[in-house]
């Protein structure tokens, strides 16, 4: 059974990055199991001095489950033509640990607009040596819509099959490294 932790960079409560993230997990194959993180916003912010013994809780937790995950999937928005705060600062409490060092992790989509933000996110994930997985992104046009609009796209069966063949290519990247 693959394990792998799924991360929303946003903190909104209708946030269309949540509700892939939570629509994967729904539509996992048999063959792996989704954990959603859901700890960003209880992250202090990151701080070198606070690490080793001090290292807090939350920073302890993500760090443990990102470490014990066979694979990491994340879902961001876009602000201001840059990542948001919280999924960068979630990263940086990673960046002095062996969790993120060839660990595959592949970035989904809510939006086609988010260009800055996903090339942003690969560089920095990348030069924390995370192994990103990039032969197939997942896009699923969430922009804009409602959580009952979000909710109807996400349960068409073309979307569902999107998300079950872009989980199970990754799980095969997974399993090939």
């Amino acid at each position: 059974m693959i394990e792998i932790i799924a991360i929303s960079g946003s903190l909104r409560a209708a946030s269309t990055n949540s509700a892939l993230i939570s629509a994967l997990a729904a539509n996992a194959p048999d063959n792996c199991r989704i954990e959603i993180y859901d700890g960003i916003g209880r992250l202090p912010i990151f701080n070198p001095d606070d690490e080793g013994e001090r290292t807090p809780p939350e920073a302890a937790r993500l760090i443990e489950m990102i470490t014990q995950a066979d694979g990491v999937i994340v879902s961001c928005p876009e602000y201001a033509h840059g990542v948001p705060g919280g999924i960068k600062n979630a990263l940086d409490w990673l960046v002095s640990r062996d969790a993120a060092v060839g660990k595959p992790a592949m970035l989904v989509h809510a939006s086609t607009r988010s260009f800055y933000a996903r090339a942003a996110l690969a560089e920095v994930m990348r030069t924390m040596s995370f192994a990103i997985y990039e032969e197939r992104a997942l896009e699923i046009a969430l922009l804009g819509k409602r959580p009952a609009e979000m909710e109807a796209i996400l349960a068409e069966p073309a979307s569902r099959q999107a998300m079950r063949e872009a989980v199970q290519t990754f799980v095969g990247f997974i399993r090939g490294r």
